[in-house]
C-alpha cells in the first residue's frame, strides 16, 4: 500500500510545482496563452517525464528491455492504456476546464477510481469488500466537496461541451490503470518498462498528432526555453517518481487499490502548498484532506490485517514520518 500512497504524495507534489511554472510567463498573460497553455504544459510536462524515464532507464542498463516490451501484445496493451490516460483522457480534462471551468472539472474527474474499479472487476476479475467500496466514496465526495469549496463563481461556457471532454477523462484515466495492469501481468512487462512505454507513447502522441492539429506548436516553440519550463520540468521529476510508485501499486495491489490510493493527490497538494507557497487551507479544506485521505486508505486496506505490525496503519506510519522529515527540510 505505501507505493500507491507514495504516488499520491508525489502526484500533489507534482501538481504544486507544475502550478508554480504554468503560473509564470509566456503561459499566462495573452490570449495565445489562453487558447494553448493546458495542452504545452501538458506536452511538455510527459515529454519531460520520457526524458527523465530514458535516462532512469539507461542508467538502469534496461532499454533492451523497453524495446522488447514493445514487441510484445501486453505492451502493445500498455500503448492503448498510454493513449487513454494521456492524449485522451488529458485532452478531454482541458476541454472540460475550458468549457465547465476546473473546479467542476475537478469534482466529475474525481470518479475516475469509481470507473476504474468497475473495470477493473469486469476485465481483471479485482474485488473490493462493501467497506472498502463505501470508504473510496468517502474519498471521493472529499475531492468532490474540495472542488466545490473552490468553484466561486466558474463560468459554465458550454455544458455539453464541457461534460463531454469530463467523460473522456473518467473513461481516459479510469481505463489507463487497468490496461497497464492488464499489461504487467506478462512477465516481459514489468512496471518499469511499462512506464517508460506509457511516458514515452503520450508524449509522442501529443507531438505528432495533438499539438499539430490544435495548432499549438508555434507556442510551444516560444514555452520551450522559459523559465516557467524549468518547474515543469522539475514538475515532470516528481511526476515520474510518483507513477513508478503508481505503477509498482497496480502490480502489488492492483489497479482498483492503486487508483483509490493515488487520488489522495488532492489531499496532499493542499499540504504542499502550505509548505511551499504559504497557502494556509480552510478548516473545511483541512477536513476534506482528511476525508480523503483516510478514505483512500481505507479502501486499499484489508481490514482484517489493518492493526498488524505489518500492515497497513504501520506502512501509513512510515508515509507520515516521510512527510515530516521533508517538512523539516523545506522549513
Amino acid at each position: 500500500m505505501r507505493f500507491g500512497l507514495l504516488s499520491g504524495i508525489l502526484w500533489g507534489l507534482d501538481t504544486v510545482i507544475l502550478g508554480i511554472g504554468m503560473a509564470m510567463a509566456p503561459y499566462v498573460g495573452s490570449a495565445e496563452a489562453m487558447a494553448f497553455a493546458s495542452i504545452v504544459g501538458s506536452f511538455l510536462h510527459d515529454a519531460l517525464c520520457a526524458i527523465w524515464l530514458l535516462v532512469y532507464m539507461g542508467a538502469r542498463h534496461r532499454l533492451g528491455d523497453t524495446l522488447a516490451a514493445l514487441r510484445t501484445r501486453s505492451g502493445k496493451v500498455v500503448m492503448l492504456g498510454a493513449l487513454l490516460g494521456g492524449p485522451i483522457g488529458m485532452t478531454g480534462y482541458v476541454i472540460a476546464i475550458a468549457n465547465l471551468g476546473a473546479a467542476y472539472t475537478a469534482i466529475i474527474s474525481a470518479f475516475y477510481p469509481a470507473f476504474g474499479a468497475a473495470l477493473a472487476f469486469l476485465l481483471l476479475k479485482e474485488k473490493m469488500g462493501r467497506g472498502q467500496i463505501v470508504a473510496l466514496f468517502v474519498a471521493l465526495f472529499g475531492v468532490m466537496a474540495m472542488g466545490l469549496l473552490s468553484a466561486g463563481d466558474s463560468q459554465i461556457v458550454n455544458a455539453p461541451i464541457g461534460l463531454l471532454g469530463a467523460a473522456l477523462t473518467v473513461v481516459g484515466w479510469g481505463s489507463e490503470a487497468v490496461l497497464c495492469a492488464w499489461g504487467m501481468r506478462d512477465d516481459n512487462v514489468d512496471d518499469e518498462t511499462a512506464l517508460h512505454i506509457r511516458e514515452t507513447t503520450s508524449a509522442l502522441v501529443y507531438g505528432i498528432v495533438v499539438l499539430p492539429l490544435s495548432g499549438a506548436w508555434g507556442f510551444a516553440a516560444q514555452a520551450a526555453p522559459s523559465a516557467a519550463t524549468g518547474f515543469i520540468a522539475l514538475a515532470g521529476l516528481a511526476g515520474v517518481a510518483s507513477y513508478l510508485f503508481y505503477y509498482r501499486g497496480i502490480s502489488a495491489i492492483g489497479a482498483a487499490k492503486a487508483m483509490a490510493l493515488n487520488i489522495s493527490y488532492s489531499a496532499w497538494a493542499v499540504v504542499f502548498g502550505l509548505l511551499l507557497l504559504g497557502t494556509v487551507p480552510t478548516p473545511a479544506t483541512v477536513a476534506c484532506c482528511v476525508a480523503i485521505v483516510a478514505g483512500t486508505v481505507l479502501a486499499a486496506s484489508d481490514w482484517g490485517e489493518f492493526w498488524r505490525p505489518d500492515g497497513p496503519l504501520n506502512q501509513w506510519m512510515q508515509v507520515a514520518r516521510f512527510c515530516a522529515c521533508f517538512s523539516c527540510i523545506e522549513t
